[in-house]
């Protein structure tokens, strides 16, 4: 992992046992399987956001599985990939919610630079083969995320979305930070309150409460994008 300020906070991790299971693990996977994201990428999410800018932490479960997709943030997808139907879901809730129109792609980038840390529970999957690196030890890794996150003295927004992230729940102790929470956007189960939970404007409300600057969850055209 490259140095972030992240590291400080994260060091005692590498020490552990089951950190170097893990890295044993996805090494095999790597030799024998086409695993994703690409090497560079799995971190991407601590890159593009710092530990002292996080202003939102939104949790998703496994990266994308098919070819291209994953690039270490939650939901996003790189320019030129199409936009998978979860992210389509989180894009008509934003048009519903703020009116912002679905962009030309589905890179979440620019809301990573902001503050938005784009977490998932489980940083690495076998091609093809969702859920294949859960309970491998990258839960605890991040669970230890969220508790540091949570030790911030400010005031973190933190998105739940569908079970899995909503247990979660428990490792975000401390008043001063508010959890938004609502079924996940897949087409299995949107239509069961994440359509019309209005997250968006719940963020920047409890962010411009806490006298912090709300999110721009406007996304620039995909040949605008800084990459």
């Amino acid at each position: 992992m490259t140095k972030t300020d992240w590291n400080p906070l994260l060091r005692q991790e590498f020490e552990k046992q089951y950190w170097k299971d893990l890295q044993t693990f996805v090494h095999d996977e790597r030799s024998r399987f086409e695993v994703f994201p690409p090497h560079d990428e799995v971190f991407s999410a601590l890159h593009l956001t710092p530990f002292n800018e996080v202003k939102v932490l939104i949790l998703g479960q496994d990266p994308y599985h098919g070819r291209g997709q994953a690039h270490g943030l939650c939901f996003s997808v790189r320019p030129g990939v199409p936009t998978p139907p979860s992210l389509t879901n989180i894009f008509a809730e934003l048009e519903t919610d703020l009116g912002l129109q679905k962009p030309d792609h589905g890179c979440l980038v620019p809301w990573a630079r902001q503050g938005v840390l784009m977490l998932n529970s489980t940083l690495t999957v076998r091609a093809r083969n969702a859920a294949s690196h859960q309970r491998q030890g990258w839960e605890t890794f991040t669970d230890e995320i969220i508790r540091v996150v949570a030790s911030k003295p400010e005031c973190v927004v933190f998105v739940l979305w569908g079970a899995s992230a909503r247990k979660k729940k428990a490792l975000i102790s401390d008043s001063r930070h508010v959890v938004i929470e609502a079924p996940h956007p897949s087409p299995l189960s949107a239509h069961r309150g994440f359509f019309g939970s209005r997250p968006f404007s719940k963020i920047d409300e409890a962010l411009a409460a806490a006298g912090r600057e709300p999110i721009d969850w406007s996304l620039p055209p995909a040949d605008e994008l800084a990459l």
